[in-house]
């Protein structure tokens, strides 16, 4: 058992409720990180305090986590200089003109923005802020809610990045596999993707309401509201011409580039096989945090050179509208160094191994798949993290299958689920403070719009867990 034991859960549980009672996410976290650090030193109130400033500069130890907060930074230069190109305009005019002569405009609109966050699964954030950036115009001329955009924004991301794993996420998870003897870890997550229904589910579930316009729960409300005050300003609305590549090629080579830096990150001479098996083996060697790091700082770059080509804008005027971007985003840095902290406090509590220490005695092999889910979705859920969770449950998930004589790829496919789920559901995590930041929406009214549908397919993928559990045992 676990140092803490059942006291290591309450920091995280404490932050989430607090974060949905009060639409106050900066000081939920911050009690919830006291209350972990008190915990520590013994309910010691002057070492706990002085435990959490500590705890808040530690995060800065981890050179991805700074890595993640530059990002975030740059990402808000870039939104900036696009903005003030007017090639939002432009490309807004572009779709919209197409999307007026439709016989059913909102549901094409919607579709439009979920393929777009499908087809960018190179990594989970830029997907988000692409749609947010490329789509809130729209979505609030044709009077959709901006919840609704975050939960497309949102929903879209992370299960295509775990689907088609040609990214950081693949590669993190192969190399948590790899770990364990006698098991091919690129064969492994392959084979473990038609039973990773969380996630299918969930893309299925945005085509569905984006292609018939259906709103589950509190989400109503703000299309009601969305929809009165777009009838109300319509008139008003001003027509801004612009060049859709003015924020087409920024965003292209940002995304495109990433797997290039991927490559470059990860790139060792003594890598042999065939180029496919060496490319392979660099992305699995490489670094996430830095290759978005340096996509986003070209995309900055290449945007500055063309617009000072078209005259937009001088070297005073690029430096004056990047610092305006990252001071727009200097909330959502604050709240990701927050729950960097969070997380960092979470492991020394190892609040996820007493979770899975607790389940994981009386488990059998036709419960195990669906235990495993719940289990992932709890710890991704207390700790705003996918990538962590994935660290903690494969190193129990994996043992356990092998020991039970259980589907391998079924429970790798559970752990990869479910943390995929309580990361999605979670209001300190990073993808869902993201999507709030990238729509303009406020943080718990998006968590809250988007749990209903979360919740319908989480709930639907523990049933086929259950199921196939008892099938393949």
């Amino acid at each position: 058992m676990t140092e803490f034991g059942i006291l290591s859960i309450f920091p995280p549980i404490i932050a989430i409720i607090l974060a949905i009672q009060t639409k106050q996410v900066i000081p939920a976290i911050l009690t919830g990180l006291f209350l972990g650090y008190l915990i520590i030193f013994g309910w010691n109130p002057i070492s706990g305090a002085l435990g959490t400033i500590d705890g808040l500069v530690d995060v800065f130890k981890s050179a991805g986590n700074t890595r993640t907060i530059l990002f975030t930074l740059l990402i808000g230069a870039l939104i900036q200089l696009i903005k003030t190109s007017n090639g939002v305009h432009g490309f807004v005019n572009l779709l919209q003109n197409k999307i007026e002569r439709s016989s059913r405009p909102k549901p094409k609109l919607q579709l439009y923005s979920a393929l777009t966050g499908f087809l960018i699964f190179i990594e989970s954030n830029i997907s988000i802020l692409t749609v947010g950036t490329l789509f809130g115009p729209l979505f609030k001329k044709f009077g959709i809610s901006k919840v609704r955009l975050a939960y497309i924004a949102d929903s879209s991301s992370a299960p295509s990045c775990i689907l088609f794993p040609a990214n950081a996420w693949g590669a993190y998870i192969i190399g948590l596999l790899a770990l364990y003897d006698h098991l091919p870890p690129f064969k492994t997550l392959i084979y473990s993707i038609p039973f990773n229904f969380y996630p299918i589910l969930t893309l299925l579930m945005v085509a569905f309401v984006s292609s018939t316009n259906k709103t589950i729960g509190p989400m109503k409300k703000f299309e009601v509201i969305a929809s009165y005050e777009t009838t109300e300003a319509k008139s008003q609305i001003p027509v801004t011409t612009g060049k859709a590549s003015n924020m087409l090629i920024p965003l292209l080579i940002m995304i495109f580039s990433m797997p290039l830096f991927m490559i470059y990150t990860g790139y060792s001479p003594d890598v042999t096989g065939s180029t496919i098996e060496r490319l392979w083996a660099y992305i699995g060697e490489a670094s996430g945090s830095s290759s978005v790091l340096y996509a986003v700082s070209l995309a900055v770059i290449v945007a500055g050179i063309m617009y000072a080509f078209q005259k937009l804008l001088n070297l005073k005027g690029f430096i004056e509208e990047s610092f305006k971007g990252m001071n727009e985003m200097l909330s959502m840095a604050i709240l990701m160094v927050l729950a960097f902290a969070l997380g960092n406090l979470c492991k020394e509590l190892e609040t996820g191994q007493y979770v899975a220490e607790v389940t994981q005695a009386w488990l059998t092999p036709q419960l195990a798949p669906a235990v495993i889910f719940a289990t992932s979705c709890f710890i991704a859920f207390s700790t705003g993290t996918s990538w962590g969770t994935f660290a903690i449950m494969i190193s129990i998930g994996i043992p356990l299958a092998q020991n039970l004589d259980l589907n391998i790829y079924l429970a790798l496919a559970a752990v990869l689920g479910g943390g995929v789920f309580g990361d999605h559901c979670s209001p300190i995590s990073d993808t869902t403070l993201i999507a709030s930041m990238a729509t303009e929406t406020d943080h718990i009214d998006h968590v809250k719009t988007q749990l209903p549908y979360a919740l319908i397919t989480g709930g639907a993928s523990f049933v086929l867990y259950l199921i196939f559990g008892f099938l393949l045992a």
